[in-house]
């Protein structure tokens, strides 16, 4: 809620603006009546899909994932991110691109395809990442840990 996101968008304009390669994929709120009720996927070439709602009822009747009150929909965040992942980073070197991850924290993390791609994806040599990790808060994420700690990972809070 510092704005992570909102500085994502208006870095991501101007890339685009000035005619840099970019592709990737934002969260944004999803809010009815004035209350938050989950998170869509916003992929940069305009497609959207649910990341995770806020649960009707407690019971977990087949597998969930969950984090708090929100049920996430790995299906739907995979089937929109994960393309756009493999397509950065199988372009060819020659074009140097910018790919946007807003962001790698918990509900992202429990696909491990997405994981493995986010990877691929920093050691790839023809991308620059711009990405939005969390602040750590209680027990630490390993991929935001291990990215946190890269040589080649410059920091920025936003607050």
């Amino acid at each position: 809620g510092v704005g992570k996101t909102t500085l994502i968008q208006k870095v991501t304009q101007a890339l685009k603006s000035s005619g840099i390669p970019i592709d990737g994929f934002y969260t944004e709120e999803v809010r009815e009546g004035g209350r938050r009720t989950g998170f869509d996927v916003v992929t940069l070439s305009g497609k959207r899909g649910p990341l995770s709602r806020v649960s009707s009822d407690s019971s977990t009747s087949r597998r969930e994932y969950r984090v708090g009150q929100y049920v996430v929909d790995l299906v739907s965040f995979e089937q929109l991110v994960l393309p756009m992942l493999r397509n950065v980073n199988h372009g060819s070197d020659a074009e140097k691109k910018i790919c946007v991850i807003d962001e790698i924290g918990k509900m992202e993390l429990f696909s491990q395809a997405f994981i493995q791609a986010v990877r691929q994806t920093l050691t790839g040599s023809g991308t620059v990442v711009l990405g939005t990790i969390p602040i750590p808060k209680g027990k630490p994420l390993d991929l935001v840990e291990e990215i946190r700690s890269r040589k080649d990972v410059k920091v920025f809070n936003v607050s």
